[in-house]
């Protein structure tokens, strides 16, 4: 249920964005989605369409750009992308390990005509 909030949140990002450069239609939104942070494109998508119906947006085409998750060996400075379900990494076996990248969820950009 919380996509249908952050799936506002987009909307309104980009028809404030379409207003200030007096836009006549937003073509296409484009979305990085990172695997951790909890967010489902196809709920987004679904979403999109019911919000977007009246509005410069109604044809938008939404894409979504998966980011991995990157974590960080606290032991040994490595990044790594890991295996799952196990955070280990894989130059000291390491356990302690923070989260560098894959909790993100932005617009990255917007097309308009």
């Amino acid at each position: 249920m919380h996509e249908l909030a952050l799936t506002e949140d987009i909307l309104s990002i980009a028809l404030e964005q379409a207003k200030a450069t007096q836009a006549q239609r937003i073509t296409k939104i484009n979305l990085i989605i990172g695997e951790l942070s909890g967010f489902v494109a196809e709920c987004i998508q679904f979403n999109f369409e019911f919000l977007s119906q009246d509005s410069i947006a109604a044809q938008a085409v939404l894409t979504f750009t998966p980011l991995p998750t990157s974590l960080l060996c606290r032991s040994c400075a490595t990044i790594f992308t890991p295996e799952q379900p196990l955070w280990v990494c894989p130059s000291c076996q390491g356990q302690s390990v923070g989260i560098v990248s894959g909790r993100e969820c932005y617009v990255e950009s917007i097309e308009v005509e």
